[in-house]
């Protein structure tokens, strides 16, 4: 998918509300595979190899934690679409945003001082609540200053445009009850025109379009007559990765329901999870949906073209933890992985819906597991909350290295050499293994 120039005008612009100055750029986005715009070649995802167990690349636990706040956790990471950083928020209201060494952001890597920090966070970003959810720009690129930025949604909060270079805050998106108070969305993400934001509240919808600030916005309730429709919290969203127009939008009362997203007309419910749903995620290709609840062990596959029963169920372990648990797929859509509270991420095969393999990232809840958009690398996010007995001694935040944690995982990867495909699907290859730093 290749940013339109229609695109970055349109961030330039929700600045332009709050700035003095609109920023005018033109870079060359990069796309989802990794290719700048102005690029013919075609790029061609690695193979990744799940048999040879990952290398630990960067490890972060100490910057994080301070002496009025031992118990900090990290509660989600998710990378950027450039591949150039990836975004982290934990539970001291705060998001931090991680460029490794040798990508193609600008902002430099500061030593750490941290004992055992790979390096310091370059962007440090403080929210004033509880963030309940935050998502990238889908045409970001940190070389272009227009379109490097995220929004994200916190408790008693309005909507927040951040801007990832400096981050300041660009502008905000409001929305208010039937007292003219702010209500805060529980989930948000960007259409993949990139043109509006779509946030979820209880039992509806508001769009607000990216270009005009304030507090203008598009209501649609998920609850029609006679209480028909999707009820509770609109906890999760979101849309196909292909022009179908498909809108996944998952609910605290278990339900996950599939709407247009020009008219938010209902089409069909998914029903099946044992706990509110937490996440939903399509295919690569826009033909199946990925469902996980809270205290539920199992992330559901539905095919949306029949959308009748489950085709199959993938087990983790979270079903003694109300923690949101975010899974992903890997750049060549074949595989899925997902943490859980043993402490592992457990890859499995997407077409079969078997078990691959799995691999110990902390000694604590993993919550959160992106793949890298293009290259070989993957980023896991580990951490609970917990609870301890005044004047019951420290012992419980005598934590290690390996709890409340953030891992960056560099996986073997095949690199193709003479690759035919097969009729029947297969591949007829000759490859050569190799594991990149």
């Amino acid at each position: 998918m290749k940013a339109s120039s229609t695109s970055s005008v349109v961030v330039a612009v929700a600045m332009g509300e709050e700035e003095p100055e609109v920023l005018e750029s033109e870079s060359n986005v990069v796309n989802a595979n990794g290719n700048s715009s102005n690029s013919n070649e075609e790029y061609s995802f690695p193979v990744l190899r799940f048999d040879v167990s990952p290398h630990r690349t960067y490890h972060f636990h100490r910057q994080f934690i301070t002496p009025s706040n031992p118990n900090n956790f990290f509660k989600a990471v998710k990378w950027s679409p450039d591949g150039s950083c990836f975004l982290t928020s934990s539970d001291d209201n705060t998001l931090r945003l991680f460029a490794p060494p040798g990508t193609e952001s600008d902002a430099p890597v500061a030593a750490s001082g941290h004992g055992d920090d790979s390096f310091a966070a370059n962007v440090v970003m403080h929210e004033g609540e509880s963030i309940h959810d935050f998502c990238w720009y889908p045409y970001m690129s940190s070389s272009d200053l227009v379109t490097n930025v995220f929004a994200t949604t916190t408790r008693d909060h309005p909507i927040h445009l951040w801007d990832a270079t400096s981050g300041q805050l660009r502008c905000t998106y409001r929305a208010y009850d039937a007292m003219d108070e702010i209500t805060a969305a529980f989930s948000i993400a960007f259409n993949p025109a990139g043109t509006k934001i779509f946030a979820g509240y209880n039992k509806c919808i508001r769009l607000f379009d990216l270009h005009r600030p304030g507090r203008d916005f598009e209501l649609y309730s998920t609850v029609k007559d006679k209480k028909e429709g999707q009820t509770g919290i609109i906890s999760a969203m979101a849309f196909s990765p292909f022009p179908s127009g498909m809108l996944a939008l998952g609910s605290y009362n278990q339900t996950t329901a599939i709407y247009r997203e020009d008219n938010m007309e209902l089409l069909y419910f998914l029903h099946g999870q044992e706990g509110g749903i937490t996440h939903v995620q399509f295919s690569r290709d826009g033909n199946y949906l990925y469902t996980g609840g809270r205290k539920d062990p199992y992330i559901l596959c539905w095919d949306v073209r029949k959308s009748v029963d489950c085709v199959y169920k993938l087990y983790r372990s979270s079903e003694n933890t109300n923690q949101r648990i975010l899974f992903d797929i890997d750049p060549s859509g074949k595989y899925l992985g997902t943490g859980g509270q043993d402490g592992l991420v457990h890859i499995y095969n997407l077409q079969t819906g078997q078990w691959v393999s799995s691999f110990e990232a902390a000694l604590d809840t993993v919550n959160g597991f992106s793949f890298h958009p293009f290259l070989p690398h993957a980023v896991s996010s580990s951490g609970h909350r917990r609870f301890v007995i005044p004047d019951d001694g420290n012992e419980e935040f005598c934590l290690t290295g390996r709890e409340n944690c953030l891992s960056m995982w560099t996986f073997c990867c095949d690199s193709m050499m003479e690759t035919d495909l097969k009729n029947d699907g297969s591949f007829n290859n000759q490859s050569e293994s190799r594991c990149l730093d």
